[in-house]
């Protein structure tokens, strides 16, 4: 019993650098993803990363700053003085359409189930009125960014969404 326990314990420690390093590879390649999509280099986006903001945010602070005519420097900013991303878009007329991504209506939503509710029990000309939550523009953002770099349908990332994880783990497995 104690042997088996001292086998697990140093197999477990030794395999903590491999972990790890294949998280920083894997993040290293969703940020290469992300900065693909937005026609940037990649060092631009290691500056991002750089930033104490979850890896899941960073193609978030690009899109908004795209669309709202902002330096990403200053999303951080506000975002770090405790403003939401629904705050936000609010603030820099980012509405709700911006963020939609076009599925199927019988397509499974996952964790984007509510958002998808709203978009689909609101006529598509009053999308400018709807509300988005921090986690649902985080997530709409990441779909979109998911999709389009690994040239999969929409759905099938959403779809997947159901599961427990970050948008980076989201990527690493679909990516398989």
């Amino acid at each position: 019993m104690t042997r088996s326990f001292i086998v697990l314990t140093t197999l477990a420690i030794l395999s903590a650098p491999v972990a790890a390093q294949d998280h920083d590879v894997a993040r290293q390649d969703y940020f290469r993803a992300v900065a693909t999509f937005f026609n940037l280099p990649p060092n631009e986006i290691a500056i991002l990363s750089d930033w104490q903001m979850p890896a899941d945010e960073i193609p978030v602070v690009l899109f908004m700053a795209r669309r709202a005519g902002v330096s990403p420097e200053a999303l951080v900013a506000l975002r770090d003085s405790g403003r939401g991303w629904s705050t936000l878009a609010d603030r820099y007329s980012v509405r709700a359409a911006a963020f939609h991504v076009p599925v199927a209506d019988e397509a499974p939503t996952g964790r984007l189930e509510g958002a998808y509710r709203l978009f689909r029990s609101t006529p598509v000309g009053e999308w400018g009125t709807l509300r988005l939550s921090d986690d649902e523009i985080v997530g709409l953002v990441n779909v979109r960014v998911i999709s389009q770099s690994l040239r999969i349908p929409a759905e099938r990332v959403l779809a997947e969404t159901a599961q427990p994880g970050s948008f980076l783990d989201l990527y690493v497995r679909l990516k398989r």
